[in-house]
């Protein structure tokens, strides 16, 4: 036994064994996200309870959760359990909708106040664009207002075309606000900005008036000609309806260019289930948000988690190769040298609203305001760079992955030997060039591990983004058609702190969380997505340069 513990292998049993154990562990805890996350958009069985009691006599909903309480505990809150055997008893959380008529998405039920507990076949679910799903009968389909069921219709396919037209206007209504009408605001905002520049540089006439307004006057009469035809595709859209039954019983009439979709869980088989499953994933992947980022999809926040990172790394990646060559190669090997590696380690350590806070009060306050002064008078007092945007949160992020850059590049360069330098300049080389053509590439596996830890830590930070650029919502991309096309000054949505609102600032927790463990999952995927391609970047300059490190 004491010649096997001096042999070292219980230190590799016990090191492997660590290892094991912190693998299982997160690839369980993103298996559990996962499950959390997906199962959100299977199509879940709708319930039809029956109660005893008048006050509510038949309730319509989805099961979120079942679980076992004690007795003792409903006792304790003041219920009647006479009539409950056993000292454990089930209830039921169950998500109803309908929240033009109920207070609450959300309600528990006993299972013993359940009489009967249905699963019909006709029962159907509306996504809508407002106030959440609805859950009831279809009961008509109306054209102004008229029923155009008659006997032998199928009023399920009826529903379908209407929606499927309600929703193709609704697209180009939007189509319309966001394109064109969209233009026309940022060309006439940029000839109120042309007007407001040319009386700061004292060079405003009668003329540049004249020619300002003339462009302003057709832009207009432009935008009331496109105004026109956007009423007409919103009348248009709400020319269908359709008439509900809800669990009291009642007729619920509401617009078809509300309705998003419909779907009929209780009656699908399992590859309409599997079908219905992908198309929501989807709408997820490429929709905006909608009520409070509690519904609909998460495409913002996925284009600003990835520009803004790809945007850091732009930034972050020749200034941290710079450093790490200069401290390598040419800074002499001497206390201040010395003074500057313990600064720059030190530096991964500050704890990163720190770095937020030195955002805010450098890049916006001073920089932008600056650059607003000299570059944008003419929109002052409203900053355009003096405002917290995507370009500052991609600096800021830049300075906080700054030193992870620096070390693995110098990391990188102390494993090239010494005599590639040396052999490099007895042939006559530079050393500039030599850093340029021997050097660097020999490196640049290294440049690339130092890039893939910092894209890994810059694409989960949310506190200092929050001080810096991100919102809760951002009315549009960083990128669009107008020039310049690339926005930098805009704010923008993340990932991450998309799951801080959605997770704990929703005005409906309950129906949010399914949305927290989608959003998470989808961040961890976007983090390992980009951190696989940087690996497979850095494997082929690995294997391209193996060569000369022999």
């Amino acid at each position: 036994m004491n010649n096997w513990f001096k042999s070292g292998s219980p230190w590799i049993w016990m090191t492997a064994g660590s290892v094991s154990v912190a693998l299982i562990a997160v690839l369980g805890l993103v298996a559990l996200i996962a499950w959390r996350g997906l199962s959100f958009f299977w199509p879940a069985d709708i319930y039809e309870f029956h109660f005893s009691d008048t006050e509510r006599q038949t309730i319509i909903g989805e099961i979120y959760e079942r679980e076992q309480i004690p007795v003792t505990r409903l006792s304790d809150a003041g219920a009647d359990v006479s009539q409950i055997e056993g000292e454990f008893v089930t209830r039921y959380l169950v998500k109803i909708g309908n929240r033009e008529l109920v207070p609450l998405d959300f309600t528990w039920i006993l299972e013993p106040d359940v009489v009967s507990m249905d699963t019909p076949k006709d029962l159907v679910v509306l996504e809508r664009a407002r106030n959440g799903n609805f859950y009831g009968y279809l009961h008509d389909v109306l054209e102004n207002g008229e029923s155009v069921i008659s006997s032998g219709d199928d009023i399920k396919v009826e529903l379908r075309e209407r929606m499927a037209r309600a929703l193709e206007l609704r697209n180009e209504a939007e189509a319309i606000s966001k394109g064109p009408i969209a233009r026309i605001n940022y060309e006439l905002e940029q000839l109120r900005l042309d007007r407001r520049r040319l009386q700061l540089d004292n060079s405003y006439t009668e003329a540049a008036e004249a020619e300002i307004q003339a462009q302003e006057e057709a832009l207009r009469a432009e935008y009331r000609e496109i105004e026109q035809g956007l009423f007409a595709v919103r009348a248009e859209s709400e020319r269908d309806g359709v008439i509900m039954i809800d669990m009291r019983g009642e007729e619920v009439r509401m617009s078809m260019n509300m309705v998003l979709n419909a779907t009929w869980a209780n009656d699908m088989n399992l590859l309409q289930k599997w079908g219905y499953f992908f198309s929501q994933i989807g709408k997820f992947l490429t929709e905006d948000p909608r009520e409070s980022n509690t519904e609909g999809g998460v495409f913002p926040a996925i284009f600003g988690t990835v520009f803004m990172v790809l945007l850091m790394s732009v930034i972050v990646t020749p200034f941290g190769v710079i450093a790490a060559i200069y401290l390598h190669e040419y800074a002499g090997k001497n206390s201040v040298t010395k003074l500057i590696r313990i600064a720059v380690i030190n530096l991964a350590g500050v704890p990163s609203i720190v770095y937020g806070v030195f955002g805010l009060g450098f890049f916006v306050y001073m920089v932008g305001g600056t650059l607003d002064q000299i570059f944008y008078p003419e929109s002052l007092p409203n900053p355009t760079f003096g405002t917290p945007g995507v370009l500052w949160s991609a600096l800021t992020l830049a300075i906080l992955t700054l030193p992870v850059v620096i070390v693995s590049t110098e990391e990188g360069l102390s494993r090239i030997p010494s005599a590639v330098r040396e052999g490099s300049l007895a042939l006559g080389a530079t050393k500039a060039e030599t850093i340029w053509r021997i050097i660097l590439p020999m490196a640049s596996p290294a440049i690339m591990t130092g890039l893939i830890l910092a894209v890994a830590r810059a694409a989960g930070e949310v506190a200092p983004l929050m001080l810096v650029g991100v919102v809760k919502s951002a009315p549009a991309l960083p990128v669009d058609g107008n020039f310049p096309y690339l926005h930098l000054d805009r704010k923008f949505m993340h990932l991450g702190f998309h799951i801080y609102d959605v997770g704990f600032q929703s005005p409906n927790v309950e129906a949010a969380r399914p949305l927290v463990y989608a959003t998470s999952f989808l961040l961890i995927t976007v983090i390992v997505g980009l951190n696989l391609t940087a690996i497979g970047v850095r494997n082929r300059l690995r294997e391209k340069f193996r060569a000369l490190e022999h």
